[in-house]
């Protein structure tokens, strides 16, 4: 089964000082090693490939997007994905919820996948098994 991607995870693969730099680093090549089929959407790329170049430089963004998201099976979201995705949002009243967990949330939903690699206590919060 199919494993979706988070900017959490990919953040703590790409910072070295981030505190879950070994373990996440150790899970994402145990992925790798074992061909697992990894999941993202290009709106996690997008706020990825922002926040690495925002606080850890353009070489980490590039880094990211050379070595990272080609072994990704993006899923590209349509305006009806997104308009629900804001819908949740907004119904959800949560200030740190975001657009891009909610568009997450449905894309996951959709392709039947239980299981993140992520740091981000929403995805447990929304029934989703995070690993590490």
């Amino acid at each position: 089964m199919a494993l979706f991607a988070d900017t959490s995870g990919f953040f703590a693969i790409s910072a070295e000082g981030d505190r879950r730099y070994a373990e996440a680093l150790r899970f994402w090549q145990e992925c790798i090693d074992a061909r697992e089929e990894l999941v993202s959407t290009n709106y996690v790329v997008v706020e990825t490939f922002v926040l690495m170049q925002r606080r850890l430089g353009i070489a980490a963004a590039r880094r990211f997007q050379t070595d990272v998201v080609p072994v990704l099976q993006v899923e590209w979201i349509d305006e009806p994905t997104h308009r629900s995705a804001v819908a949740a949002t907004l119904s959800a009243g949560l200030r740190n919820l975001s657009l891009v967990d909610c568009v997450s949330f449905e894309v996951m939903r959709r392709l039947g996948l239980d299981r993140v690699f992520a740091f981000d206590a929403d995805f447990q919060d929304h029934g989703f098994r995070c690993l590490p």
